[in-house]
């Protein structure tokens, strides 16, 4: 056993060892070895060698990533050269230089790489579709096939809080990550990122994502960013900007929270339409961007907190932009809307990173009034409800919390977060198991794998 754990330790190492390669590219990133689950890379310089070192040090879980996203896309959808299509005629044309540059990097990482022993053959259009993967489908499917069946599901809950809800005063920000299983347990990267313009951040992501794509991070100017999906939502303009460049541009360039809104409203294409929460650890001030296409809001507060559990907020976007029911306490967003209102109303003047923590992991359903995990409470567990979470999943859909996420206003001053992969509350999803009692579910054998709780890990950016 300790012969085969040195062994893989080497492994993991020798594709994390750029000072052996004559590549200078390689010369100021690094990979660390497996930490609680999690893969964390250092990347920094022009956004071509960024991209180049993306594609290096993490070609094997790229490819490994990109299996399972087409998978995933295409069931029951489009196939693979629909969406390579997509990425080229339709939002190729609205992706700036920058990110065309670190985008064609990846490529030229992976393509630098052999993993097991064979070349790396993903192209720019297979790493752009993988990038634009949450908003091609539903978003721009149901819009250019005018396909009124197809819906956003239940993706995230999280919340910001500051002011007389805090410990300390200053901003909490916590976040889990809800998406299916084949994907979500590759969702395990740390990025730390020095771009050449911008800001230094640090985030959670996917290997060959320029994008955090369940978008929790932090950046160097003190500005704290997280968000959930919203429900339902119809809506694409393919004149405007990809959502996962506005998203990434965001992350880096954002000084302020009136920096963040105006970034990401600019080109706005109604992909991947979330509520996005944000702090500015400076100010003490947090907001909350619901950005549908229509509508548009920002509220913003330095005393109180904002909940994101996939429910839209404004009436008017929900009526015109949602097919979502703001009545039904039955429905996943709904029940966990009314549950993160208790808790943070109940835990005022006390929330801090461990509370944070602990309510990430919360099993109380409000509608049956019952401890019981299910699509229906803040950590998700769609693979153990009856019900499932239609029209997203069905009944016993493989499906739910994957990750997640906690940062201060400390831990944000310091570039630092807490991160715990798999399902905070300890309960682990074993594939094999699962697909034994639900062999409808045979089609995602061949990318679906276990997800493994891990306790939470502090992560920093790299001195």
């Amino acid at each position: 056993m300790k012969r085969a754990a040195v062994l893989l330790l080497l492994a993991s190492l020798a594709i994390a060892a750029p000072a052996r390669s004559p590549d200078a590219r390689l010369n100021k990133s690094f990979r660390k070895p497996v930490q609680a689950g999690w893969i964390f890379v250092h990347l920094e310089g022009k956004p071509s060698e960024i991209g180049f070192q993306h594609g290096f040090l993490l070609a094997p879980e790229i490819l490994d990533a990109h299996k399972a996203i087409k998978l995933a896309l295409t069931h029951d959808s489009k196939d693979w050269n629909y969406f390579r299509n997509v990425a080229e005629k339709v939002l190729w044309p609205h992706v700036e230089q920058e990110y065309r540059e670190e985008l064609n990097g990846i490529v030229a990482g992976l393509n630098a790489q052999n993993v097991k022993g064979k070349p790396v053959k993903l192209d720019i259009w297979d790493i752009v579709a993988t990038n634009a993967w949450l908003e091609l489908d539903p978003y721009y499917v149901k819009w250019a096939e005018k396909n009124a069946t197809k819906s956003t599901g239940d993706h995230c809950s999280a919340f910001v809080a500051t002011g007389s809800y805090t410990k300390d005063g200053k901003p909490v920000i916590a976040h889990n990550n809800w998406t299916d299983y084949m994907t979500g347990s590759r969702w395990n990267i740390i990025f730390d990122v020095t771009p050449e313009h911008g800001q230094r951040f640090i985030m959670d992501g996917m290997p060959g994502l320029i994008h955090s794509a369940d978008d929790f991070g932090i950046n160097a100017a003190g500005i704290m960013i997280t968000e959930t999906t919203i429900t339902g939502f119809a809506g694409f303009d393919p004149g405007g900007i990809p959502e996962f460049v506005r998203a990434r541009k965001a992350m880096q360039y954002s000084a302020s929270i009136d920096d963040f809104a105006r970034i990401m409203k600019e080109g706005n294409n109604g992909g991947y339409a979330n509520d996005w929460l944000i702090a500015d650890r400076n100010t003490g001030e947090i907001a909350s961007l619901e950005l549908g296409l229509k509508h548009v809001n920002l509220w913003r507060t330095k005393d109180g907190y904002f909940a994101g559990s996939n429910y839209p907020i404004d009436p008017a976007l929900a009526k015109d932009e949602t097919n979502f029911n703001l009545k039904d306490p039955s429905l996943s967003a709904n029940a966990r809307h009314i549950r993160w209102d208790n808790l943070l109303t109940e835990n005022k003047g006390r929330i801090d990173v461990a509370l944070g923590q602990k309510f990430l992991g919360d099993h109380y359903d409000t509608f049956s009034k019952k401890i019981e995990p299910s699509e229906r409470t803040l950590c998700g567990h769609v693979e153990l409800s009856a019900r499932g979470s239609k029209p997203w999943q069905p009944e016993y859909g493989t499906a739910g919390a994957v990750q997640n996420k906690v940062a201060d206003a400390t831990m944000a001053a310091a570039m630092s977060f807490n991160a715990s992969m798999g399902h905070s509350c300890g309960i682990d999803f074993k594939a094999a198991k699962h697909l034994k009692a639900h062999p409808e579910f045979a089609w995602e054998k061949s990318s679906l794998r276990d997800l493994d709780s891990h306790p939470f890990t502090t992560f920093t950016v790299s001195k």
